[in-house]
């Protein structure tokens, strides 16, 4: 049997994928995500061989489609080089599909429509999508750090979020909340940034999207974790949402509402609230006494608060 170049040559001569297609596949998958800064697939904390290969195997099955992807590349290819560029293509194409279900991919393109709607922003040329003020001159892109714009975000005091809603019209205060810290990181930034890391920064900022829970089996060096130490961090984390949640049922509407802007002022409170300054001041001072009361004893209340925290960013049930 003849020795097979390259996966052109293999598809030519047994009209089906075999290693050197398999190879040739999984090496532009890491191509594609390199260049346009895709997530990992679902499961994934980053991405390896495992990730690129659940990749080509999510698209050689896929309902409707499976892999007739590679017999259609490749009766449009006229060679090796054309038949890289296809599946480049077809790689992007799919990546970008299953980047928009995903709640970041939601994120993004709820932040650019946003964006796309303001003038204060504009959407610098190229790929990936980066935004950027208008005020900033064309071709100035960001390549910092992203830990840099995360605090640059927190930096920014006073502004929250009370209500998230996954579908339909974003609420006005909520649109103001996201467009103060856009603003503000991209004025620091003195440039374009990935859309990408927009939505990171606004989902560290506002704790928006909840990480997975999990179990690490591995520590950071490799090394087997500690199961107790895993379980106990487990149990630290469950013992914070249990006193979150014991704390959020003695809150009143109002006080919850207020739980982000702990560092405002009455005035602040009474336009959130549209109540007087006098019974704003009143709900304020009241909030800050339970908490301090109800956190006195806890051994943590930076996880206690978090958790708190969190629930103001869920949608109302």
């Amino acid at each position: 049997m003849p020795v097979v170049g390259g996966a052109y040559e293999e598809l030519s001569q047994t009209g089906k994928l075999g290693p050197e297609t398999f190879e040739l596949l999984q090496r532009l998958v890491h191509q594609v995500r390199r260049s346009s800064g895709f997530p990992p697939p679902e499961g994934y904390q980053e991405w390896s061989d495992d990730a690129a290969y659940d990749v080509i195997t999510a698209m050689l099955t896929r309902e409707g489609a499976g892999q007739r992807f590679v017999t259609s590349c490749f009766v449009q290819a006229a060679d090796e080089a054309s038949l890289e560029r296809l599946f480049l293509a077809s790689i992007k194409n799919f990546l970008i599909d299953e980047a928009k279900k995903t709640p970041r991919g939601k994120l993004r393109r709820r932040i650019a429509r946003l964006m796309g709607a303001d003038a204060s922003f504009r959407r610098a040329p190229g790929s990936p999508p980066r935004w950027m003020l208008s005020e900033h001159p064309e071709g100035a892109v960001w390549q910092g750090d992203l830990d840099d714009l995360v605090a640059e975000a927190w930096r920014v005091r006073g502004v929250g979020i009370t209500r998230w809603n996954h579908s339909g019209p974003t609420p006005a205060q909520t649109v103001q909340a996201l467009m103060v810290i856009l603003t503000q990181i991209l004025r620091h930034a003195r440039g374009a940034v990935r859309e990408e890391d927009l939505a990171k920064v606004l989902e560290s900022r506002f704790e928006l999207l909840a990480p997975a829970r999990f179990t690490p089996l591995y520590a950071d060096e490799g090394a087997p974790a500690d199961p107790v130490e895993a379980a106990a961090a487990e149990a630290d984390a469950a013992a914070a949402g249990g006193g979150a949640a014991d704390i959020w049922q003695r809150l009143t509407a109002n006080e919850r509402q207020l739980l982000p802007y702990l560092d405002e002022d009455a005035h602040h409170a009474a336009q959130l609230l549209e109540i007087g300054p006098a019974q704003a001041e009143a709900v304020l001072a009241g909030l800050k006494e339970k908490l301090r009361l109800a956190l006195s004893d806890d051994s943590d209340r930076t996880a206690v608060m978090g958790a708190l925290l969190r629930r103001c960013a869920d949608p109302p049930p």
